[in-house]
Order: C-alpha cells, then structure tokens, then sequence
C-alpha cells in the first residue's frame, strides 16, 4: 500500500475510534437514564419472591418505582426533542443537475477517480469556502434543502427516502465559480469531494447526527416567541443536551479531523500540483470578496438596492487588486482560460440568487425583490447608488442642521456646503459632537424603521436567516464625515462638472475629469475632528467647486 493510502486509511480509523467514542457517551446517557428503572424492577422482583418485606420495604419500591417512571419519561421527553430537532442548515442557492450538468459531471468523475461516493446533490453559497452537507434529517424532507431561494430546476418538494443512505451536499463558495478556472475549481474541490468516503461509514454517520441533534437541541429554547412553558421545557432538555455536548466535544472534534484528514490524504493523488497553485487563488478571492462585499454592496444595501451580479463584480474587483497590487501580477493571465461558472447552464440567474442571498446574510435583507428592495446592475450603480447615497445623506446633514440651528434665516438655511464649513469651522469640537449625535440618532431610527420583523417561533431555524454583519456599527464622528464627504460630493457634482463613479475596491468614488479623487479625506477630517476648514477650502479651490451654490438634494 502507498504512503497516501497508509496515510489515508489511519485517518479514517481515528475517525471510526472517535466516533465510537461519541456513540458511547449516548450509550452511558441511556444506561444512566435506565438504571432506577433497573433497581425499581429488581425491588419488584425481589418482593415477588418473598426476599424483602415490611413496610419499609414496600415504601422504598414504590418511591424508586415512581421516580423511575418520571426519569423514563423525563428521558423519553429528552430524546424525542433531541431526535426531532432540526439541524441547522447553511443558507445557500441548489443547483439541479439540470441546471449545471457539466459540474455534475465534473464531481462525479472526480469521485470516481477518488474511489469515493458522489455527493447527493450541489449548493452555491455567498463565501469563500467549500464544504458537505448532511440534509438527510427527516425534519427538512419535503421543506427543500435549505431556506434560501432556488434557481432554475431545483426540485424543493421532492420526499427524501428514509432508511436510505444518502450522501451529504456539496457547498460550493459563489466566488470561485467566476474568479477559478475550470482546472483549478477541481482541484480546489478534490479534497471536500474525498470527504464523502468517511462520511458514508455507519458509525461516523450515527455519531455526526447525534452531535448535529445536540447542538440543534440546545438552542431550541433561544427562539423567540415561546410562551413561559415552552421557553422552560426547551431550557431544560438544552441543559441536558449541553452536558451531553461537553461530554462528547473532544471526541467530535478528534473524529472531524481525523475525517479531514482521511480526505486530504486521497485527494493528493488527484492534481495536487494544481492545488498547490490554486491555493493562491482562495486567499486572493477571499481578499477581493470581502472588499467587494464591504466597500460596493454594503452601499447599494443601505439604499435599498441590491448589486445583482455580485459574482461577476468579484472578478472585476481582483482584476483591479492585481493591477494596484504588484503581489498579484500575473494573476490576471488566467482568465483566458475558461471560467468554472461556464459549467453552469445559466450563470446570471446563480449569480442572481447568489447575490440576493448575500445581501440577506449579510444586511438582513428581504428573500425576495420589491418595490424597496430592487436589483441594481453595474452600470447603473453609480447614478442609483452613489449619487442618490451622496444626496441622501447630504438632506440628511441638513436637516440635521435645521434642527440644531433654532435662529436660522431663510438664506442660512439654503443647503449649500459654506452652511456646513460655516458651522463646524472654529468651534472646539463640540458642535461636531452634536451635529454627530443627532445624525446617528436619525440613522439609527432610519435603520430600525426598515429593519425586516423578527420571525416567529415556527419559522426560526427553519425559513429564518442569520445575519452577519460585515462591519461594526458606525460611531457618530465615522457617520459626520460620511456625510460631510457625500456634501462635498454633491457640491462637486452640481458646481464643478464632476460625476459619480464605482471603484471595484473602495466603492462609490468622485470622479472629477474622468479621475478618481482620493484625496478628499484627509481634508474632511481635519474639519471634522479638528474645526480646521483651510485644507477642505483649498482642495474646493483646486478642484473648482463653488460651496456657496445651493446643491440638489433628494
């Protein structure tokens, strides 16, 4: 046998080892559950055969007994909540074997040369990651695969067979579809497909559902909208379901990587050397990904809109990143090859998904488009995104400022960026700290205002998504200068002939003259955090821009 295959094969029996191990700490939980039960009946028994009498005796059986029965029920209660509770599930987009059949071929073949099962079914998911996923719980047949939207060709209804084994889903992140090359995206895969040849062991199987249960189990009582009985009864069987967990962690932990490392040790004799090189590529997706999510979407989010091909704005992003970045030069030669989303029948309608879902994920937004929630393409971003943020926030500042400043004039109060230098030139920081207060509370109201219900107890784990923020609220100086920019943009744009732009890394830009502006923070700071208008005055000078004209806002 070959070292990999040496290697390969003690992976996979530590993995067996530890499953053992967690199946043994359910074993002990059931012994501890069934030992009064066992001393009730050896007390019976006992008092059947004329070994034990008295009334003292006949106390103590009765007491066991009772108790023995509240633990079996208390037990059967337990576990009948641990079994039924529903695994969580990793919010993604299915692909139907109809609707990507050169991918499907593509992992099957691969299987086939790892010498493992092929997984049941493929998902894209808005990250930079790949992994499986076991969805064979009874409690997601006939619900689909996940609380996501579908594509094209996803069969959400179809019954899963019970007593069946089944082979976990393959994740796939959305951006190395469009960043990877077809080679590279097999080769990137080849270890997560070998996963699936541990996964299809009994015991591993029966172990990982028991921890999956668990983990399920102990959030059930964190669900909003139970009523006391319910938020009591959960609290308890999680309590249990949480020792149960720290008995088995290291265990479970021990079995995944020994999984993991099973896996990596067959994928090596399948394009390892492509792997090495692909490596590159998964750090400098993640990179550009996070930018794009960051500094372009997160934008267009706030405003309502979302950038429907965000899988195809990441490969604008990291050709941009390699162009700025003398690290990443040669990186771009690649993409003359063919692109692994050319394996998808309909690229833009994944893309589209994709991009919905991660505007759910990640801002908390609605499932579907609507009147307030409307896709945006590339090409119209910086007229329905960047100038209507900039005019936005510029109407905000004002009224702000309309609000603070109680013996305003008629001619004071005309938006125009002098008003604004006006009242923040000079002073000791402390009309900032107002102006900043204000406008957060305004954003804050605004925010909460939009901010999509809590779902209900029925709904939570099941159609509900978690959000993630990309990005830590933002302190009422960060929101000041914000806005402060978008009035500085906005007069630039009405007074000097300046337009609106997109940077794929930075987000919405001014472009003045067909050039990108950067300059302009370090002036909007020094006026904001230090009163000092002199370096902002000279910049509008250099650039033309006249701030005593009134500007448009929306």
């Amino acid at each position: 046998m070959s070292d990999t295959g040496m290697g390969a094969e003690a992976g996979a029996q530590h993995a067996r080892s530890r499953a053992l191990a967690v199946l043994r700490v359910r074993s002990r939980a059931l012994a501890v559950a069934l030992l009064p039960a066992a001393v009730a009946v050896v007390l019976i028994v006992a008092a059947a055969q004329g070994r034990i009498e008295g009334g003292g005796w006949s106390a103590v059986r009765w007491a066991v007994t009772a108790a023995a029965l509240l633990v079996l029920l208390l037990a059967a209660v337990v576990g009948a909540v641990i079994v039924r509770a529903r695994p969580a599930l990793s919010p993604t987009v299915d692909l139907a074997e109809s609707s990507a059949p050169d991918l499907y071929r593509l992992v099957r073949d691969l299987a086939e040369r790892l010498d493992v099962p092929p997984p049941s079914a493929i998902a894209l998911t808005p990250d930079c990651d790949s992994w499986l996923e076991d969805r064979t719980h009874p409690a997601h047949a006939g619900r689909g695969a996940t609380p996501a939207r579908f594509i094209r060709g996803a069969d959400a209804g179809a019954p899963r067979a019970r007593r069946v084994p089944v082979a976990p889903v393959l994740v796939i992140g959305s951006p190395f579809m469009w960043w990877m090359r077809v080679g590279e995206l097999r080769a990137i895969l080849a270890p997560v497909v070998a996963g699936t040849g541990p996964s299809a062991h009994p015991d591993i199987a029966a172990a990982r559902r028991f921890v999956r249960g668990l983990d399920a189990a102990v959030g059930l009582g964190a669900r909003p909208g139970l009523d006391p009985v319910r938020r009591l009864a959960f609290g308890f069987v999680g309590s249990v379901a949480r020792q149960l967990l720290r008995g088995c962690r290291v265990h479970a932990a021990e079995m995944e990587r020994g999984v993991a490392v099973a896996a990596s040790e067959r994928a090596q004799t399948v394009d390892y050397g492509v792997r090495i090189v692909a490596q590159e590529q998964v750090g400098l997706a993640y990179a550009g990904w996070d930018r794009l999510l960051t500094r372009v979407a997160l934008p267009a989010w706030r405003m309502g809109r979302w950038p429907s091909r965000l899988d195809a704005g990441v490969v604008s992003a990291l050709t941009e990143l390699s162009r700025r970045d003398r690290l990443a030069e040669g990186f771009t030669s690649r993409l003359g090859e063919r692109p692994a989303c050319d394996l998808l029948e309909e690229p833009g309608a994944a893309d589209e998904a994709t991009s919905l879902l991660a505007a759910r994920l990640f801002h908390g937004g609605p499932a579907e488009a609507g009147p307030d929630w409307a896709p945006v393409d590339w090409a119209a971003y910086p007229e329905e995104v960047v100038d209507r943020k900039w005019r936005t926030e510029a109407a905000r500042l004002h009224r702000v400022l309309d609000a603070l400043d109680e013996r305003r004039d008629a001619e004071s109060a005309v938006p125009t960026l002098a008003r604004v230098i006006g009242h923040l030139a000079g002073t000791d920081g402390e009309a900032a700290d107002r102006l900043a207060a204000r406008i957060a509370a305004e954003v804050a109201g605004e925010e909460a205002a939009s901010a999509p219900p809590a779902p209900g107890p029925e709904a939570w784990g099941v159609d509900a998504v978690p959000l993630l923020p990309l990005q830590p609220p933002r302190t009422g100086r960060e929101l000041l200068a914000d806005h402060v920019t978008a009035m500085v943009c906005c007069a630039a744009v009405d007074t000097a002939g300046a337009l609106p732009g997109l940077d794929w890394l930075d987000g919405p830009s001014l472009l003045i003259d067909d050039v990108r502006r950067s300059d302009l923070t370090s002036p909007v700071l020094a006026l904001v955090e230090e009163g000092d208008p002199d370096e902002l005055r000279g910049w509008l000078s250099s650039v033309g821009v006249r701030p005593e004209k009134p500007v448009r806002l929306v």
